[in-house]
């Protein structure tokens, strides 16, 4: 499971792969969830909401690349790391 990026704690990783719809892990300390990069929604599990808060500002502005991090895991590809938030 490949990391494509790390900040204030949180881990957002993809699978190489992984079913639809597209999609990330994050996982920060014992919470973790996993996120629908296309309508920023949780699939799986929970954040606090600070927590969700961030990543979801994360991955609106990194959509774009989310999208193709997903295309090159599907194809069994490393994908590219990812700006973390600052």
């Amino acid at each position: 499971m490949p990391e494509i990026s790390r900040f204030f704690g949180m881990v957002i990783t993809m699978y190489w792969d992984e079913h639809n719809p597209p999609h990330f892990h994050v996982k920060y300390g014992n919470e973790s969830a996993v996120i629908d990069i296309k309508t920023l929604n949780i699939i799986k599990g929970n954040l606090s909401r600070r927590a969700l808060g961030l990543v979801l500002d994360w991955a609106e502005l990194q959509q774009e690349q989310l999208l193709e991090d997903w295309d090159l895991c599907q194809k069994d590809l490393m994908p590219k790391k990812i700006e973390p938030l600052k």
